[in-house]
């Protein structure tokens, strides 16, 4: 955007707004930089013409939590200016932004020769984005304490349901020596990898409340990991009344297939619990186009509630389910955005939602043998 279009500007009357864009200085930052620390004396305010600024505060050791962004259009250092108190938080701009900043003694000069009334709407403005920035951080620490609790919970969940786990493991391998036929072996092993699902998928969950997610990553075909899937949920699709059909090139990325079929199981469960018993059809279709793997999961269901659109990847974001967490599809974008992809959704009411991921693909990838 143009310097003499931002909001900052356009606070100011012609002949002020006219001596501020003189005074500016635009900046254009192609890496990641360090714009200022915290404790550092203000010096300038800052306006977001294109691209990104985080504000950051250091909690240790390489270890930081994020408090705002700065986007176009935005400014930013205007407490520092008024108050003359040092910088409260690093900020951090990223490549691809382009600041106008205005020095201090500058904006100061402009300001005092600046009606009482542009001078009142501007603090104003100030008072709302404090607001708005002290409200975000509050639900920030929240959601932090949430997660914290998590994890304890989880820790004590998976100590407690390893003997039962280990139990069914060793039930069935007795029911698959004892009973040779074909039939019995195949029950056995779905209720063996079933089991390993229930371990993985608890373990899934203790690293997301732990911000972390650790990826596994080998050559894996994707028709026959869905074909997997699509085998060890066949009773529950059926009991749902829900068809699955999957279409599927021999496609192989490099990716963790544990984590992956999480990514299937939630947004697919989530899907045929929206169907709300009536039944109903999910679709499930994988290609590629040049370097990135497309893979689209469609419903014909109700769709989502406009009310939790926005929100839908943030944790504990849920309408409308008596047993739901909200934390499905935050899961999944979490281990998408671990293996360097995308995940987007279109949901239309009573049309159904599709969700869109996009993988790498790497040439170097082989199917395994």
């Amino acid at each position: 955007m143009d310097l003499e279009s931002h909001q900052f500007i356009l606070f100011f009357e012609s002949e002020q707004a006219a001596e501020l864009c003189q005074r500016a200085t635009v900046e254009n930052f192609t890496n990641q930089t360090i714009l200022f620390e915290e404790g550092e004396k203000p010096d300038f305010l800052y306006l977001v013409l294109t691209g990104r600024v985080e504000f950051r505060k250091k909690l240790g050791t390489n270890q930081f939590q994020t408090l705002a962004t700065a986007l176009p259009n935005g400014y930013f250092g205007e407490l520092g200016i008024f108050d003359g108190q040092p910088r409260s938080a690093q900020a951090i701009v990223y490549g691809g932004t382009t600041l106008a900043k205005i020095e201090r003694l500058d904006l100061m000069a402009v300001i005092n020769n600046t009606k009482g009334s542009v001078v009142v709407k501007l603090f104003n403005y100030t008072i709302q984005r404090l607001r708005a920035s002290t409200e975000a951080y509050v639900k920030q620490l929240v959601y932090k304490e949430r997660m914290v609790l998590m994890g304890e919970m989880l820790n004590t969940v998976i100590h407690d349901l390893n003997s039962p786990l280990i139990g069914i493991h060793l039930s069935s391998s007795v029911l698959k020596e004892v009973h040779s036929d074909s039939e019995t072996a195949q029950w056995c092993d779905l209720i063996q990898a079933q089991a390993q699902r229930i371990s993985a998928m608890t373990e899934d969950l203790l690293e997301f409340a732990q911000g972390n997610t650790i990826l596994h990553k080998q050559p894996l075909n994707l028709a026959q990991n869905l074909q997997r899937f699509q085998q060890l949920n066949g009773v529950y699709l059926q009991e749902a009344q829900v068809e699955l059909v999957i279409q599927a090139e021999d496609i192989v990325v490099n990716a963790d297939e544990n984590k992956l079929m999480r990514v299937w199981q939630n947004l697919v469960t989530n899907a045929v619990e929206s169907f709300n018993g009536h039944g109903g059809l999910v679709e499930i279709k994988v290609s590629q186009k040049e370097q990135q793997v497309k893979i689209e999961i469609t419903d014909n269901g109700p769709g989502i509630p406009e009310v939790i659109r926005d929100r839908l990847f943030e944790s504990f974001v849920t309408y409308g389910k008596g047993t739901g967490t909200g934390l499905g599809t935050a899961i999944a974008k979490s281990i998408i955005d671990a293996h360097g992809g995308q995940i987007s959704f279109e949901s239309y009411a009573q049309q159904g939602t599709t969700f869109y991921i996009s993988l790498p693909w790497e040439a170097k990838a082989l199917i395994r043998s």
